[in-house]
């Protein structure tokens, strides 16, 4: 697994006055939805749902909700750069500025668990988290995010 196999191009974006978890909740609904058909309705409740059980802000600016959900085929990703830190309620209280959301089939098992991971361990890089953060154009952050080493599963 890479994260290209997560990951379209129509999946990245740069959001601007994003000033609430539920804001940030509809949006990655709302790129759910025309990246990957996933209703809204349901992709907000399932991260709501899934947010309830604890944040999954991981520290060091990055988020990273995910959620299991009926009707997907394999599990798609959404990544985020918001412009300006969002308060995410993080492990490290630090404010959120990266989300990369992960929609997993229901019964996923363990796909969805090694692309958490995949996930986790890219945005650990703090090399990566640099260039996501001086670029602001879709096209240049899927290029960081899928050309690095990290991207692939072991």
């Amino acid at each position: 697994m890479e994260l290209a196999d997560l990951l379209t191009p129509g999946a990245i974006r740069v959001c601007n006055a994003v000033k609430s978890k539920k804001r940030l909740f509809q949006d990655l609904a709302e790129i759910a939805s025309s990246a990957h058909g996933i209703d809204e309705a349901i992709a907000i409740d399932a991260l709501q749902e899934r947010e309830s059980l604890g944040p999954t802000g991981v520290g060091h600016g990055v988020a990273l909700p995910h959620a299991r959900i009926d009707g997907i085929e394999r599990v798609r990703g959404i990544f985020i750069r918001l412009d300006r830190p969002l308060d995410y309620g993080s492990v490290d209280r630090a404010p959120v500025d990266l989300v990369f959301a992960l929609f997993a089939p229901r019964d996923a098992g363990v796909e969805h668990l090694k692309a958490l991971a995949l996930v986790s361990r890219t945005l650990r890089d703090a090399g990566v988290c640099t260039k996501l953060r001086q670029n602001e154009e879709p096209d240049k952050l899927f290029a960081i995010l899928t050309e690095h080493p990290d991207s692939k599963a072991a």
